[in-house]
């Protein structure tokens, strides 16, 4: 391969560089001025803290930690925070930014943040990450709340997490804020259906899609690459709604039936044997092979940059749910836009997940919790609407469903901005 191929591959599968583009074409479409474009690229606040920790074996050690608030203009900050050794301060404002547009899709009054700590996490001890976690806390403590900017789990983090920080923000205010984080155990005001939320919301915008195209469920054949939260959980409710998901990707390989995999058997399995290989209810395949079989819909649920300007030509889904973020490149969706793919983009794909945050936060500010019921009919409602906006903004300013989203991010936000006025 050529330094000049390689050099414009390296520059197609940087994330970054793709959600700028992005952004421009649907600025562009928008006919926001440069000085609205400059606001709405600038992050509003960056923090970034030393974290001295004592190491179990009574080593000092210094972390170092990110906080990213890019906007805060539809409401307080919202986004997680990973621990990775080798996450940069551009990475986390570059997530910080695809928060709030995701929130603004979906229409929730949160702006975006991202957090992150410069650690492996795989080599500390729980005493560790524990101390980290609290001292990271208290050096950003002046700038998160309920009002101000709400963290919740990414990368590396979990409920844990979550709970060790709502105890050091609680301790320091000396009452208990349990709306300071969402993503908790369900003990200390987590909320119900967050596990299952991303998936869930996958699952709504594919049934609006189905609709659309006049496909009944019960003949939709399902292809999900993923088997983490995000591909388990949207597998066994499109399983649960009649699809048939007939092949499942991992990194070992694939799982194959065309007469539809059982989901929860499969959960089973994987368990047991840590791999979906070898399932007595389907047959093995190459990845490969699953990603580019005929499907009416692909869900790549895993990582970034699965489909590119490589294999894009060769995908033969009707619809493409993207449950991870930035499974697509900018490249590659220009040519799934030429062979008619319908992509469902990330923002509004998989933002179940913040939606239900957003649930949480309202029921800890609340102290009134809903049972799971209310919370899927409410987010089946801000999923079914986001979606009919999205592809209404599509159609109307005939554009693909993912400028179509930024545009929709980008106009709220914009309005949101415009409305308030610029303080001097």
């Amino acid at each position: 391969m050529s330094a000049e191929v390689t050099t414009s591959l390296e520059k197609e599968l940087n994330t970054w560089l793709a959600a700028e583009a992005r952004f421009n074409q649907a600025a562009e479409a928008l006919g926001l001025d440069d000085g609205m474009r400059k606001i709405l690229r600038t992050p509003a606040r960056e923090i970034a803290v030393a974290i001295p920790v004592q190491l179990d074996d009574g080593r000092l050690q210094v972390f170092t930690g990110y906080r990213v608030q890019h906007s805060l203009a539809r409401g307080p900050a919202k986004g997680g925070i990973r621990y990775a050794p080798d996450v940069t301060l551009d990475e986390v404002r570059a997530l910080a930014a695809w928060m709030t547009w995701k929130c603004a899709v979906v229409n929730i009054p949160f702006g975006g943040g991202k957090g992150a700590v410069v650690c492996n996490p795989a080599v500390l001890s729980m005493g560790e990450l524990e101390r980290i976690t609290r001292r990271y806390t208290a050096e950003i403590l002046d700038f998160i709340g309920p009002e101000r900017d709400v963290p919740a789990p990414d990368m590396n983090t979990n409920e844990q997490t979550m709970a060790w920080i709502m105890d050091t923000y609680s301790m320091h205010h000396r009452t208990t804020v349990t709306a300071v984080v969402t993503g908790k155990p369900l003990d200390l005001g987590g909320s119900r259906g967050r596990v299952e939320a991303t998936g869930r919301g996958c699952t709504f915008v594919v049934r609006e899609a189905l609709k659309r195209f006049g496909i009944p469920p019960a003949d939709t054949r399902v292809v999900v690459q993923g088997f983490g939260n995000v591909g388990s959980m949207g597998a066994k409710l499109m399983a649960r709604c009649g699809m048939r998901v007939v092949a499942l990707i991992e990194v070992e390989g694939a799982v194959y039936n065309p007469q539809g995999l059982d989901i929860e058997a499969l959960m089973a399995h994987r368990k047991e044997t840590g791999s979906i290989l070898d399932f007595d209810g389907g047959e093995n395949i190459p990845a490969a092979q699953a990603m580019l079989m005929d499907c009416d819909v692909l869900v790549p649920a895993a990582k970034e940059n699965v489909i590119t300007s490589q294999n894009a030509g060769q995908i033969r889904a009707r619809i493409l749910c993207e449950g991870a973020n930035g499974p697509t490149t900018a490249e590659a969706d220009r040519i799934l836009a030429e062979n008619g793919v319908f992509v469902i983009p990330d923002i509004l794909a998989n933002a179940g997940g913040v939606t239900v945050s957003y649930f949480e936060w309202v029921q800890d500010r609340q102290g009134y919790f809903w049972n799971e019921q209310l919370v899927n009919e409410r987010l089946e409602e801000i999923m079914v609407n986001s979606f009919q906006d999205v592809t209404g903004y599509a159609d109307k300013h005939s554009v693909n469903n993912r400028i179509a989203a930024y545009m929709l991010a980008l106009d709220r936000v914009t309005f949101a901005i415009k409305l308030r006025g610029i303080y001097a």
